[in-house]
């Protein structure tokens, strides 16, 4: 790389030039040209001086949550690098006994309705028994998990209180390359931690996560800051940061949001249905490069090439075919593969598109409506068939013919656990039999019996072959 040095003389010049020294009536050092007359400000060309991100913070930094997650994980007598020092080469046998640890995380998450409604990455409380969410004024609260999408890596949480303050919501579309955004959050668990940067790329696509048309930006993100709220130059909203690319696993200058309408969509469904569907067309789709462009005479390399399609799908009812190239959905172009899933992502089962496709050196248009995915490939909310965590802190759903069998008895299967029956010692895979001594069938049940219920309950759990009460406190 080419480097130059200044002298005391030169460095005057070049300062004089850029207009860092002197002003009206200022005089020129002898033997120095005398600088140029400013350019006008509606003529000058530079950077956008900063927004006011101290504003910023002050206004909505308390809207900024931390989040603490605890839970247990199973691991192996090999996943201890202590018990045996081939494990980290190895691995785990088929067959080799488990047993739980202690799992101890944190993350970052905003208030988005005055009523406790948070917003967060669904791999921050993924498999969370507990999470704890604290304000900035140091208030602490329990939090439900009221559902979470993987695909999306959005989740949404509650903690009861009242008269929060709340962020501000902006949209995505103004967004532009180049703009100021900053983060909040708590990396490596330093609460309401402020970065800035600026807005590097809309619409990015990463290899595992092609349904999300990422924001990647240069604020400085790690881990902790996750679920975090991004905000556009006028204090708004507009993603949740999410993931960083690195070689060491801290920052490098590169990271990735979920734009704010995406989650938005992913917590509409949740709030109103308790669980995610997402839109299915039913293809595999690869890029366009030049070498391709050229084998089909396309102009450019842009679209997204049909490399399969799905027997039954929507892509095949609407008469797609491998080879085809999406160039358009309902009008809005698509320049890569990644557009194309994200525009899916958006849309709902059952709307219907128009692809305008490229086939055979020639433009057609085909009319698609959309399917779901299978309901056991999504993630419902913990309380889809259950009881509210905050009660009882048990999930739970009817055991199946099958798991009836197996047990010998019809029961709740419990799902998830958290507050008081985890403390007590109840697991996910426990059979939940009767509640005070009343045998339970359905969730409803459970329901009724809590709410006649004094302050410590007796449950009658199955696990394996062994039956015994368990008495948890809720009072």
């Amino acid at each position: 790389m080419k480097t130059s040095q200044l002298t005391p003389s030169r460095l005057a010049v070049a300062l004089l030039a850029a207009g860092a020294i002197g002003g009206a009536g200022a005089t020129a050092a002898p033997g120095v040209a005398a600088a140029p007359p400013p350019i006008p400000a509606s003529t000058a060309i530079g950077f956008a001086s900063p927004p006011n991100f101290a504003q910023i913070t002050r206004d909505y930094g308390p809207a900024v949550v931390n989040i603490s997650v605890s839970g247990t994980r199973k691991v192996s007598a090999l996943d201890d690098d202590d018990a045996d020092p081939f494990a980290q080469f190895f691995g785990q046998f088929p067959g080799m006994p488990q047993r739980e640890v202690p799992m101890r995380g944190e993350g970052s998450g905003f208030i988005i309705s005055s009523d406790g409604v948070i917003l967060t990455n669904a791999h921050v409380v993924q498999g969370a028994k507990e999470v704890t969410v604290k304000l900035t004024d140091r208030r602490e609260y329990q939090a439900k998990v009221l559902g979470s999408d993987p695909q999306t890596d959005v989740a949404v949480i509650k903690i009861d209180a009242k008269n929060l303050p709340v962020v501000k919501i902006g949209n995505v579309n103004d967004l532009q390359v180049g703009e100021w955004v900053l983060a909040i959050g708590s990396p490596y668990g330093l609460e309401n931690t402020a970065t800035a940067g600026i807005v590097s790329a809309k619409g990015r696509s990463l290899p595992d996560d092609t349904s999300v048309p990422f924001i990647q930006t240069d604020v400085a993100v790690n881990p902790g800051n996750s679920g975090g709220p991004l905000f556009n130059e006028r204090g708004e909203v507009v993603g949740i940061n999410s993931q960083i690319y690195s070689r060491t696993g801290g920052y490098q200058g590169l990271s990735f949001a979920i734009p704010i309408d995406v989650a938005y969509k992913i917590k509409d469904q949740i709030l109103e249905h308790g669980k995610v569907q997402h839109a299915r067309l039913g293809v595999t789709v690869q890029e366009v490069n030049q070498d391709l462009a050229n084998s089909f005479k396309l102009d450019s390399p842009s679209g997204a090439l049909v490399s399969s399609v799905e027997k039954g799908s929507a892509a095949a009812k609407a008469g797609l075919q491998p080879g085809d190239v999406v160039r358009k959905i309902n009008g809005k172009t698509i320049r890569s593969s990644g557009d194309l899933a994200a525009m899916i992502t958006l849309a709902s089962p059952g709307d219907k598109l128009t692809l305008d496709i490229w086939r055979h050196g020639s433009p057609k248009e085909l009319e698609a409506t959309l399917g779901g995915i299978p309901r056991d490939k999504t993630q419902t909310a913990a309380n889809d068939q259950g009881v509210k965590h905050g009660q009882l802190g048990l999930a739970l759903r009817p055991l199946s013919p099958q798991e009836q069998e197996a047990v010998g008895s019809q029961g709740l299967l419990v799902q998830q656990t958290a507050g008081p029956a985890a403390r007590a010692g109840i697991q996910p895979g426990d059979v939940l039999l009767s509640l005070n001594g009343v045998p339970v069938h359905s969730v409803a049940q459970v329901k009724a019996e809590l709410s006649k219920a004094g302050k410590t309950v007796a449950l009658l759990v199955q696990r394996g072959e062994d039956k015994i009460f368990v008495p948890v406190q809720i009072g």
